[in-house]
Parts: C-alpha cells; sequence; structure tokens
C-alpha cells in the first residue's frame, strides 16, 4: 500500500511540474505576443510615410520623424540619457559632399536596469534616409520603408516590451542613429563619450522587413564569428520555431557597413540583425522602398525572436565575450 501511495505521489507531483510548464510557455508567448503587429504597422507607416519625406539628415521630414520617436519614448516612460535635457543628443558636422555644416541629433531613451544599471545594452537601429529627389517626375520620395523604418520600428516595439516587463537587471539604452546613410556618423558621435568596459552589448537592428534567404522565421547576424553574441541568442531561440544565421553575404562586408560597427570598434561585442536579402533587393536605396513591399508578420516574429534572443544579456545572466574589431582581408 506504501509503495502505491508513493507512486501516486509522484504522479502527481510530475503532472503538477508539467501543467506549471504548460503554464509558463503559455506566459510566455502571451508576453511575447505583446510585440503585435498592428503596432508594428503603425510605426512602420508613419516612419515610412511620405510626410516624413525620406528622412534625411538635417531635413524638416527628419524632424518629424524624430519627433514621433520621442512622444514614443515618452509614452512608454523611458529617462533621457547621461546628461541630456531631453531625448535628443544634438551636435554638428560637415557633409563631406556640400561642405555643408548640418545639425543633427541621435535620439535616445534609457530604461534603468535594477541590479546592474551601470552595465549598459544598446539597442538601436539608424532612423535617418537618403530624403528626396532633386529632380524628376514621378515619386521623388526615398522614403526608406525597410532601411531602416524597420528597425527603427523594432527599437521602438522593444522599448515598449521590455518597459512593460520591467525586469531589465542591465540599463538599456534605446537609440535611433542619425546620418548613418552619410558614414554612420550618428554612431560615431555617440561612440566618442561612452566608457566602453560598461557597454555590455550593443543590438543594432537593419532592414527586417522581408523574408531572408534562410526562409520563413529567421535572420541572419552580422560579426558572427567575432564574439559569443550569437551564440548566445541561438541558444536562447532554441525550440521557438525561429532560427538565427551567421550573415551570409561575407563578400558586402556588412558587419562594418552598419551603426553596429561604431560601437563594435570600441570593443563592445555589437552586431546586426537583419533578414535582408541584400543580393537580390531590388528596393534597396530606390524611391520603391516603400511599406507595401514589406512583409509586417515577418517584421513582428523577427522583434519576437530578438526579444527573446537577448533576454539573458538584458537579464545579466549572459555576457558576450568582446568583439573581434580588426578588419579582415577579403
Amino acid at each position: 500500500m506504501k509503495k502505491i501511495i508513493v507512486f501516486l505521489f509522484v504522479v502527481a507531483v510530475l503532472l503538477a511540474c508539467k501543467n506549471e510548464k504548460k503554464q509558463e510557455n503559455a506566459t510566455l508567448e502571451i508576453t511575447v505576443a505583446s510585440i503585435d503587429t498592428a503596432t508594428v504597422r503603425k510605426h512602420l507607416y508613419t516612419l515610412a510615410s511620405d510626410e516624413m519625406e525620406g528622412r534625411g539628415t538635417g531635413t524638416p521630414g527628419i524632424e518629424k520623424a524624430a519627433q514621433y520617436i520621442e512622444s514614443e519614448f515618452k509614452r512608454i516612460g523611458l529617462k533621457t540619457y547621461a546628461n541630456l535635457k531631453d531625448y535628443r543628443q544634438t551636435f554638428t558636422f560637415t557633409n563631406r559632399r556640400s561642405k555643408e555644416e548640418i545639425t543633427a541629433f541621435n535620439v535616445i531613451g534609457v530604461l534603468e536596469g535594477k541590479s546592474r544599471k551601470d552595465e549598459y545594452v544598446v539597442v538601436s537601429a539608424h532612423y535617418d534616409h537618403l530624403g528626396t529627389k532633386k529632380e524628376g517626375e514621378g515619386d521623388l520620395i526615398y522614403n526608406g520603408a525597410d532601411d531602416d523604418a524597420s528597425g527603427t520600428s523594432a527599437v521602438l516595439a522593444l522599448a515598449e516590451y521590455f518597459a512593460k516587463k520591467n525586469n531589465n537587471e542591465r540599463t538599456i539604452v534605446f537609440v535611433a542613429f542619425t546620418a548613418e546613410e552619410m558614414g554612420l556618423i550618428g554612431s560615431t558621435h555617440f561612440g566618442k563619450d561612452v566608457d566602453a568596459s560598461k557597454f555590455v552589448a550593443g543590438i543594432n537592428i537593419e532592414m527586417i522587413g522581408k523574408e531572408s534567404k534562410f526562409g520563413p522565421k529567421t535572420a541572419w547576424l552580422t560579426g558572427f564569428d567575432r564574439s559569443d553574441f550569437g551564440k548566445i541568442i541561438q541558444k536562447n531561440l532554441e525550440g521557438t520555431g525561429y532560427t538565427l544565421y551567421p550573415d551570409p553575404f561575407p563578400k558586402f562586408n556588412l558587419f562594418f557597413r552598419s551603426d553596429n560597427a561604431s560601437l563594435a570598434r570600441l570593443g563592445i561585442p555589437s552586431h546586426t540583425f537583419s533578414t535582408g536579402p541584400i543580393d537580390v533587393d531590388v528596393h534597396y536605396h530606390k524611391v520603391s522602398d516603400e511599406p507595401a513591399t514589406l512583409n509586417v508578420s515577418n517584421i513582428t516574429e523577427t522583434i519576437k525572436a530578438i526579444a527573446k534572443g537577448t533576454e539573458s544579456i538584458i537579464n545579466g545572466k549572459d555576457t558576450p565575450t568582446r568583439v573581434v574589431i580588426e578588419e579582415r582581408k577579403k
């Protein structure tokens, strides 16, 4: 009789654990589902609208985009960065082509960490694009929907996601960089005053509006072999149905062509998530890069994967190795 009672007790415990695990998984799905397609669509279509006039750095269009990002940061409840009086990190630089001095601004919001608030994780994308054509007929606006309103939409969605979870042990710095298209100028300026030893990781997001060459629910990461950042993400994504791959376009040297490079050169393990089919994308840097050409569900699923994949870094469980920064021979 005692053996039967013990057996029944063990079975009851196992069933309880199984049900508890199911509830945990259900909770996880509901939480990740808070990154929803409707919100992502709103961000994307706003940032890539004709009203933003292609978000050229130093133009009225990018001013409108900055105001939208600022309003979202304020709604979410993010704090300002360092000693800034508002969300703007303003600076001036000289346009290499026109020799004109331009006033520009990164837009930065901070979600302060709990037990490790002096350790920083950057979540970024560039919100600038190419502006408008100076002459011609028909559509003259470079809307930059995939490049990089999709990434900026991800930054806004992730800011809201992590703010709602409210369990980030490390401080998250959400940055919309300016003047990426002019040579990583905004991210370079940001990197000038950071204490790189306090920055644990850089999560940069660029062109996630289309299905990657690896198929549905996949993305790729630049500089995969330069730190163990990518392996951490892969481990966290096990069992989710989403897969992260190394950059399939090594000949394009993409690790050094997006804003992650400005932080990576400081030794910070900073990499870029993308799904962009760079080799065959007929809309890249064309006026046809419109929101209607993108798959909003793809963007949403990728944002969820980034949230899940980076969570252990943000919560302090994992710390990526410092990045290998020397440029390699092609």
